[in-house]
């Protein structure tokens, strides 16, 4: 078609011939256009008069890796040897010669965190596994607080131990953790106490107590509230009840406060994690007759008015067997 377009163009002219074929003027230009000459391949470039030897260049470069100038910057560097009565070069120069060598960046050792792993940890009855934290509480003024320890049974969800004080501290956390301990006859090799990795959690006297009490202790990895699931749904459950203040007034308000939440928490709240029971049942092995009771319940009402029931005899929740933090995947399942 362009062919044909240069035959009519004496005729008819450019734009006509390509309007009636189809053809796009740009098409037909770019045709009569003559090709370009070969590029030539442009000459090397030959370095300055004035640029720095090569022996220089190592000079300068010695200088700046070692022990003294390797954390400075160009700038500090040259100021230095300035005042030291020394010039190697320009601040601009040392730049270009640590950017062709890679080096423009933190040329120490960095420190490299480790890979922490995720916790994964099952609880099959109670006692077994607890999690535990610090919640704040506002106090009467702006930048006041009191500070809510909790120890919860993973697998009833049962608040073993609580304390409030004026302070986050490791002697407090130890002295809740022994006493809980204590009261729930815990035996050496029983129990695994999962907690974040707060200063308190961390801390000597709580490694050393667990340590010597036969007690496991496992840490969230860093920033993943995720990790330490049951007690910070615990905490939101507290602060979004109806009754919970803005302030507490006094630390004397806010342990009878957190008094009459966990006795509720634990005696009258229906959990729905744990088959609709509260945590004190499945704590203290109640939780199955209560689900036997329940379960003859509904058959009497389903035999009384069974076309009510469309699925057929209702059943209650189901009581947990199990209880993951992390549960692994499936396909990380291995079976013994």
């Amino acid at each position: 078609m362009e062919a044909a377009a240069e035959e009519l163009t004496p005729v008819i002219g450019t734009r006509p011939a390509c309007c009636a074929l189809g053809v796009a003027p740009a098409t037909l230009y770019r045709r009569r256009r003559p090709p370009p000459p070969p590029a030539e391949a442009p000459a090397p470039r030959q370095p300055p008069v004035h640029a720095l030897t090569e022996t220089e260049r190592s000079e300068v470069l010695t200088v700046l890796r070692t022990p003294r100038f390797v954390d400075c910057s160009p700038a500090q560097v040259w100021a230095t040897l300035l005042d030291e009565g020394s010039y190697l070069c320009s601040e601009r120069t040392m730049y270009r010669l640590l950017a062709a060598h890679g080096e423009v960046r933190e040329r120490r050792d960095q420190l490299i965190h480790p890979a922490y792993a995720k916790p994964e940890l099952l609880a099959e009855r109670p006692n077994q596994l607890w999690s535990w934290d610090i919640t704040k509480l506002l106090g009467p003024a702006k930048w006041t607080y009191f500070y809510l320890y909790v120890i919860m049974d993973v697998f009833s969800r049962y608040v073993v131990g609580w304390t409030v004080q004026y302070r986050e501290a490791a002697s407090v956390a130890e002295a809740l953790i022994a006493q809980a301990i204590l009261q729930q006859g815990i035996e050496a090799g029983q129990l695994t106490i999962h907690a974040d990795r707060g200063s308190a959690m961390r801390s000597k006297p709580v490694a050393f107590l667990l340590a010597d009490l036969g007690v496991t202790k496992t840490h969230s990895r860093p920033y993943t509230s995720t990790d330490n699931p049951y007690s910070e749904a615990q905490f939101k459950t507290m602060k979004y009840r109806p009754d919970f203040p803005d302030r507490f007034g006094s630390i004397e308000h806010a342990r009878s406060h957190s008094r009459c939440f966990l006795g509720w928490y634990n005696d009258e709240h229906r959990h729905s994690g744990i088959g609709l029971m509260t945590p004190a049942a499945v704590h203290y092995g109640e939780a199955h007759a209560l689900y036997t009771e329940r379960a003859r319940i509904l058959t009497e009402a389903y035999h009384a008015h069974p076309q009510r029931f469309m699925n057929g005899a209702p059943k209650p929740p189901s009581l947990p067997s199990a209880v993951w933090i992390n549960r692994p995947e499936a396909k990380e399942i291995v079976t013994v």
